[in-house]
């Protein structure tokens, strides 16, 4: 679907499936994105993933490495969560990589091609968010060009006042 010099971006195989929830179940990957998944929310994160593409025609695609062919996360557009100002309606990047792939710059390079891909099917702003803790996630955004717009930070509203997860930074890159 999208390549780039070391990686491809391509719809989910059912073969994603074990890779993916081993992430879920990693603390490291989970740190700043919520509990522990088992099996079970895996999947169902998947099917949602695989349900986004087909109604808009993109979504968090698979990524995988051009020599090993290793499925190694996700990357790749969807729309911003409904009902926090200044985001919905507007397309959202995110990226989610195992451990093994972290520190080799494919987070920013397969946001890169995300990116690309955004601005040719004509989208002209898109935006990311994460909690303040997660700078590793912040550092990619930096580095593919996104600008922090705290004017648009959020609590999340499905998290608990009490959850240290509950507050979002918000980024955002315009055409």
């Amino acid at each position: 679907m999208i390549e780039t010099a070391r990686l491809i971006l391509r719809p989910w195989r059912d073969d994603d499936r074990v890779p993916f929830a081993a992430m879920g179940a990693d603390a490291d990957v989970m740190q700043h994105l919520g509990p522990i998944m088992d099996r079970a929310g895996s999947d169902a994160v998947v099917d949602r993933l695989i349900a986004l593409q087909t109604v808009l025609g993109h979504t968090f695609w698979a990524v995988e490495r051009r020599d090993t062919s290793a499925f190694i996360g996700f990357c790749g557009l969807k729309m911003a969560p409904l009902g926090i100002t200044g985001l919905s309606g507007f397309p959202e990047i995110g990226w989610r990589l195992a451990r093994s792939a972290w520190g080799q710059g494919f987070a920013s390079e397969a946001a890169r091609a995300s990116l690309d891909w955004g601005w040719q099917k004509g989208m002209t702003r898109i935006v990311a968010m994460t909690v303040p803790a997660n700078t590793r996630s912040q550092a990619v955004m930096q580095r593919i060009g996104m600008q922090r717009r705290p004017d648009l930070d959020f609590d999340h509203p499905l998290l608990a006042a009490d959850n240290p997860l509950r507050p979002h930074i918000v980024t955002e890159i315009c055409r």
